[in-house]
Order: structure tokens, then C-alpha cells, then sequence
């Protein structure tokens, strides 16, 4: 899981470590829908074992949704209350 920098709150699994020397250690993340991010080491903490996480997370379980997919479950959401009205 990511708890600084641009992929915050990202969870995935760790699939490797690039040393810099004299510069930041960066560790490359693939999450569970098979996307790569990279982010600095100092910004990964592990919560669990392989694909087992072992702490509850919250309902998107960490990945990140591209900015069409957030606007289509806005959309769908907003569709839903006005049905319900």
C-alpha cells in the first residue's frame, strides 16, 4: 500500500526494486487489475502476504480508477438518486 506521493492509497503487489545509488530506491507496483505504478520505497508500506492483504480495506480495495471510469460511476450513481426520487 502507497501512503505518499501521487499513487496514494494504491494497493498492490511489490514486483521489484530499483537502486539508485546516491538517489531514491523506487519500487514498481502491479495491482490486482494487472496496472504497473511506480512510486518511490520510502512511500510503500506492507500490509500482508502475496495477494492477502492482512488488515480490512476499504470498498475499492486500493485501485485506481481511470478519470472515464470515476465519471461513469458518477454518472450511474446520479441516475440511481434521480430513479429513486
Amino acid at each position: 500500500m502507497t501512503h505518499g506521493g501521487n499513487n496514494i492509497g494504491r494497493v498492490g503487489i511489490l514486483s521489484h526494486v530499483e537502486h539508485h545509488p546516491g538517489s531514491y530506491e523506487i519500487a514498481n507496483i502491479r495491482d490486482s487489475r494487472g496496472n504497473v505504478f511506480a512510486t518511490r520505497l520510502s512511500n510503500v508500506m506492507v500490509i500482508g502476504e502475496g495477494k492477502k492483504p492482512l488488515i480490512s480495506l476499504p470498498k475499492a480495495k486500493g485501485i485506481k480508477l481511470s478519470l472515464i471510469e470515476e465519471r461513469d460511476q458518477r454518472f450511474a450513481r446520479n441516475a440511481e438518486s434521480e430513479d429513486d426520487e
